[in-house]
């Protein structure tokens, strides 16, 4: 009996206890559910008086922050409408109050001391506004959360000199110069310092050894002509600063080479190759961008250089090669075309050959000897010859062999034998099925269409190979076929078109004095015709190739007076430039023409190109 009475006060103490439980659970609940609601109820409040002061209703909008104020879980919803409020009310000494209370109860946050200076230059009490500026800056420049507030609320205000000041502080305190770099160079961005913007970009880049963020940056800030010179001039000055540092040298390349300045970035490449022992790795990226964006003259010395410096490299065939394709570009493009360049072109090949023999890396010099014999030397059977010589050596590379048939192909053209040619072009368009190199040998048998006057069936060629994978070819035949459409259908013989063509072929075949005859011709006869200003161009071209300077530029001058808006307006202008730069040294006409370019054609393919011939002529560049 008494077991069962014990039995039974256990159960009901247990049953107590589960009740309490579940009535403080409940309790916690409906606590939690009150600061909840009163906490949307305290933000509606906030929201309502906001209403009142983007109304203009600053009284209303004082007595409901007035009340929030008072709450510690409201009162930094309305920090700033209240204050706002205060200020629009004048009602400074509440304001000034406020402020105080806000500071004491955070413990001296940083942002309500500067808030608190900012009240104060309202009051005009400008000795005390600076003592709570300085107070700010001095809490913050220790704590790096704090500086981060600080900052925040400077910049919100518009004080970036304030905000620079304790980055410096900062950076003394802590003995780091480097600190907060990005920052930095924001708030010197906002305040129009852009010297001293560039220069925490870069100390960014070297602290971060984060070379391509830092490139990113420049580029997206470094727009104008007098940033770039800046910029530019920062660099140069930090190499003679710290010559013992690579850095500075590498972003010095890096911008030379996006404006294509080959030259001077060697310069910089150079230095630190020698320096650093880098056996040539870097100057040979940029000999071969130099080479690909055609500037001949400076991929030249560029592989002069590495020949020199390292005769035992496994690239040194390669190099070799290219050092005399780059001065057989330059010879090719310095008119009038000197025969005893060529010559010495093809004695410096068999040299190359004799010393290195004949192997993948220097098959190509036998190509472009060949080249030379028949399109400068007019020796077509001995060009065939040494085209078969290199077939033969060739050692089953398809590609290098079907190279060679194509090069075959053109000296059968030179030879006005078509059928032959389109042959060989044919044979290298199934060897080389869907690669640019079958692209290619299309591409020529379409021009072999064009020139016999079968425009549909060039056009139908041409109009495939606007789909090809290679830019240039794809842009070739573009053009090719944007020249037929528009310049056929005149009438129904089609007679501009056609001897425009068998021009054209004249000049593939450097029959240079049968084809001037037959462009005076065609500008006499067809006067008025859509192609006017094509055949002026050519002919441009055509007297500079040969020399005659003073004819080239009156066509020019021509099409610029009278085509302007035409497509060829821009070429014709760029054309002009250059030769009063590079034929009769007269700089400041030439760059009257490049302003003018830069100007009227913004979006023209020479822009780049004008711009830097532009500012080399003014003396900007430093070498």
């Amino acid at each position: 009996m008494l077991k069962s009475e014990k039995q039974n006060s256990n159960e009901m103490a247990q049953e107590l206890r589960n009740k309490k439980k579940k009535w403080g659970a409940a309790l916690l609940l409906c606590l939690g559910l009150w600061m909840s609601m009163s906490s949307v109820g305290l933000a509606q409040e906030a929201e309502v008086g906001m209403e009142y002061l983007k109304a203009g209703e600053y009284e209303k909008a004082r007595v409901i922050f007035q009340k929030l104020a008072k709450s510690k879980e409201s009162v930094k919803l309305i920090h700033k409408p209240y204050l706002q409020t205060l200020i629009k009310l004048k009602e400074w000494e509440t304001a000034e109050k406020f402020l105080k209370k806000e500071i004491k109860s955070s413990d001296g946050e940083v942002k309500y001391i500067a808030e608190y200076g900012r009240l104060l230059e309202m009051l005009e009490k400008k000795e005390e506004a600076a003592k709570q500026f300085a107070l700010a800056v001095d809490k913050a420049k220790l704590d790096d959360r704090a500086l981060t507030e600080l900052l925040t609320d400077l910049q919100q205000n518009g004080q970036y000199d304030l905000a620079i000041k304790a980055i410096e502080e900062a950076r003394l305190a802590s003995k780091q110069e480097s600190k907060m770099p990005l920052e930095m160079a924001k708030l010197y961005l906002m305040t129009g310092k852009r010297a001293q913007m560039i220069e925490e970009y870069l100390r960014y880049g070297m602290v971060a050894e984060n070379r391509e963020m830092v490139q990113t940056l420049l580029q997206d800030q470094l727009k104008e002509e007098t940033d770039v010179e800046l910029f530019e001039k920062i660099l140069y000055a930090a190499i003679q600063k710290y010559p013992e540092q690579s850095y500075y040298s590498e972003i010095l390349s890096w911008h030379l080479i996006q404006k294509k300045e080959f030259n001077r970035a060697f310069v910089q490449l150079k230095a630190l190759d020698r320096r650093y022992k880098k056996e040539g790795v870097d100057v040979n990226q940029l000999g071969d961008l130099a080479y690909q964006n055609k500037d001949f003259a400076a991929a030249g010395k560029i592989f002069e250089y590495l020949v020199k410096e390292y005769p035992k490299n496994m690239n040194y065939p390669l190099w070799r090669r290219l050092l005399i394709t780059s001065k057989e570009e330059l010879i090719k493009t310095t008119y009038p075309v000197s025969n005893s360049d060529i010559r010495i072109l093809i004695q410096e090949y068999s040299k190359m050959l004799t010393e290195l023999g004949m192997n993948q890396r220097t098959l190509e010099g036998l190509r472009s000897q060949a080249l030379l014999y028949a399109f400068y030397l007019n020796q077509k059977d001995t060009a065939v010859m040494v085209l078969n010589k290199a077939i033969a050596n060739a050692q089953g590379d398809q590609q290098f062999i079907d190279r060679c048939k194509l090069d075959l192909g053109d000296i059968y053209v030179l030879k006005a034998e078509p059928w032959e040619a389109t042959l060989i072009y044919s044979q290298v368009e199934k060897s080389e099925k869907d690669s640019p190199l079958g692209y290619d040998a299309k591409l020529r048998n379409a021009k072999l269409a064009y020139y016999r006057g079968d425009f549909e069936l060039a056009r139908e060629v041409l109009d495939i190979l606007k789909q090809a994978t290679t830019r240039e070819i794809a842009n070739d035949a573009m053009d090719l076929s944007l020249l037929i459409l528009e310049n056929t259908g005149e009438d129904s013989t089609e007679a501009g078109m056609k001897a425009y063509a068998a021009i054209e072929l004249l000049l593939f075949q450097h029959q240079d004095t049968q084809a001037l005859m037959a462009m005076d011709a065609m500008l006499k006869n067809l006067k008025g015709n859509s192609l006017e200003d094509d055949v002026l161009f050519l002919r441009a071209k055509t007297y500079l190739r040969i020399g005659d300077v003073d004819k080239a530029i009156k066509d020019l001058e021509t099409i610029h007076e009278k085509f302007a808006i035409e497509i060829l307006g821009d070429d014709a202008l760029y054309t002009l430039a250059k030769i009063y730069q590079d034929n009769l040294n007269q700089g400041s006409k030439a760059m009257k023409l490049f302003q003018e370019l830069l100007t009227k054609y913004p979006g023209s393919i020479y822009g780049a190109d004008a711009r830097k011939r532009f500012r080399n002529l003014r003396g900007d560049a430093i070498n």
